[in-house]
């Protein structure tokens, strides 16, 4: 059975795409779920219009990340910190610093979960952090961690 998906479904296909389904499937759980639609000649021209404005969105969402991962390869941030002889760091920088910093420096507002930072940094250093703007557009963002002067 034909049906057009109205939201986008893992191993199935996205938002507006006409896809064959078993029928058991289209009947018991897709289209009760409001999850897809039956597919008939008018509903596959208003899906086509459904992709047209998907693709307008995502091309609009990927320029808009391909010009933030240009921003964030232009602006480099130094962090002062408290920090140990050794260069071990008193405490951590977590992603929500580095946003908080991002923020105080550009006015940018970046979203923690974006960046891909495993563990926090515990030392003194410099640190290349990999951010993912959107499904294939990442940009880095160059971190500094430096200790801070004792006598400030």
């Amino acid at each position: 059975m034909k049906v057009i998906l109205r939201e986008d479904l893992d191993k199935l296909g996205r938002r507006g795409d006409v896809v064959e389904v078993a029928d058991g499937y289209a009947r018991n759980f897709l289209v009760p779920k409001g999850k897809a639609i039956l597919a008939s000649d008018g509903a596959i021209k208003q899906a086509s219009v459904m992709r047209r404005q998907r693709d307008i969105r995502e091309a609009q969402a990927r320029s808009e990340a391909e010009s933030m991962a240009a921003q964030l390869a232009r602006t480099p941030i130094e962090m002062k910190v408290r920090a140990g002889d050794t260069g071990r760091l008193f405490g951590s920088v977590t992603a929500s610093d580095l946003v908080d910093e991002y923020r105080k420096r550009t006015g940018v507002t970046l979203d923690r979960k974006l960046l891909q930072l495993d563990e926090p940094i515990k030392e003194v250093g410099s640190y290349e952090i990999s951010v993912k703007l959107f499904a294939d557009v990442r940009g880095f963002l160059v971190v500094t961690v430096a200790a801070e002067d004792e006598a400030a």
